[in-house]
């Protein structure tokens, strides 16, 4: 009795953002806007494959009225990453990459003493039931798999049809779709995709194809000898389709992040369910269905961190919270929302007493300092 309890939540500081290069807008605008509505100042480090547009955040930033120092950017490889990882007035340091790279920046920051959130890589499985709606799976998987080229972590890249019929019907219109994709450049409206990163990158993405038919999967549709007329040089790649691949083949278990989809048949439900629990990835995973009972009771028991039904991508609107689990995520704390708010801010919690003579003798002459 008479004791009064409260808390508030407190910036932390100057804070940071090291963001990868196929989202230069969306992801720096998760972190920045929430670490600066909250009152810390933002330090980012982009991609340095493509520079240019948090450049232009910084910019709009400024001409929207925000001080000088408020948003900043810097431009570097890994040596800019081990400055900021290791520099004493970095309080937290959010990241977006692949999941080797997560647990580095993840161990050097806390080992540095900072506050981390670290995103890593994503293998994202599509399960098919017998009664979904395969117009809907098709054209949601033709998205999902191919959109972006393939080069984005909610990708959806494994398809997981439960029964042989199902598979088979899938896999037929999933032929017959294919050709329909138009890759294109960017200025080109009708294209469905466009070109990968790096000419490096087109390479790794065709040899995790060749890998793939190594390994024994049926290569069904092949698109590495994609070429478009008048970009001969760029760095396309024609969507591709495996069918037949097993778990425990290395093109399955890893990462691809190109325009790539695979085939995993599963038997039964429970077969379908443990693919991707039991995968080292655990972004996102989607489940198509017109049973209420199995996509709650999917969603209630699948290791992974984000859960669509019927819903190819599942990332949640802003108010919720981005983050899956496994080795796709280092850290406790998810991305924007309430989780941010978290993230960005630390807890101070103040107890008061105050006994009942203190307004009686109260000092009318005392001036609270000001605040600094």
């Amino acid at each position: 009795p008479g004791i009064d309890v409260y808390s508030m939540r407190q910036p932390l500081g100057v804070v940071a953002g090291i963001t990868p290069f196929n989202f230069p807008a969306m992801i720096p605008m998760w972190m920045f806007g929430v670490a600066i509505a909250v009152g810390n100042t933002f330090v980012l480090k982009p991609s340095e494959r493509d520079p240019s547009v948090p450049v232009r955040l910084a910019e709009l930033m400024l001409e929207a009225g925000a001080p000088n120092g408020v948003l900043n950017v810097v431009h570097g490889d890994k040596t800019a990453v081990d400055a900021i990882l290791t520099h004493p007035l970095v309080h937290a340091v959010s990241f977006v990459g692949s999941s080797d790279i997560a647990h580095y920046v993840y161990q050097t920051g806390a080992a540095n003493h900072k506050r981390v959130q670290a995103m890593g890589g994503a293998k994202n499985h599509g399960i098919v039931l017998p009664d979904a709606d395969m117009d809907q799976v098709i054209k949601d998987l033709a998205g999902a798999a191919y959109g972006s080229a393939g080069e984005r972590c909610m990708a959806l890249p494994v398809v997981v049809p439960v029964g042989k019929k199902t598979a088979d019907e899938l896999r037929e219109r999933m032929v017959a779709e294919i050709p329909s994709l138009r890759v294109g450049v960017s200025t080109d409206a009708g294209a469905h995709y466009g070109p990968v990163v790096t000419a490096q990158h087109r390479e790794r993405v065709a040899g995790w194809i060749e890998k793939g038919v190594q390994e024994g999967a049926e290569l069904v549709v092949d698109g590495r000898d994609f070429s478009l007329q008048g970009h001969e040089k760029g760095y396309f790649i024609g969507p591709s389709l495996f069918d037949h691949v097993k778990p425990e083949m290395s093109s399955y278990q890893e990462e691809i992040f190109g325009p790539v989809l695979q085939i995993v048949r599963a038997e039964t439900f429970e077969e379908a369910l443990a693919l991707p629990s039991n995968h080292q990835y655990g972004n996102g995973v989607a489940i198509f269905t017109q049973n209420g009972r199995a996509a709650r009771d999917f969603a209630a028991r699948v290791n992974v961190g984000m859960v669509g039904i019927n819903v190819p991508i599942p990332v949640p609107v802003a108010y919720h919270t981005f983050g899956g689990w496994k080795r796709s995520a280092f850290g406790d704390i998810n991305q924007h929302g309430m989780e941010g708010v978290r993230f960005w801010t630390k807890t101070k919690t103040v107890t008061a007493r105050w006994p009942d003579s203190a307004l009686e003798h109260s000092d009318s002459s005392f001036v609270i300092p000001t605040m600094r």
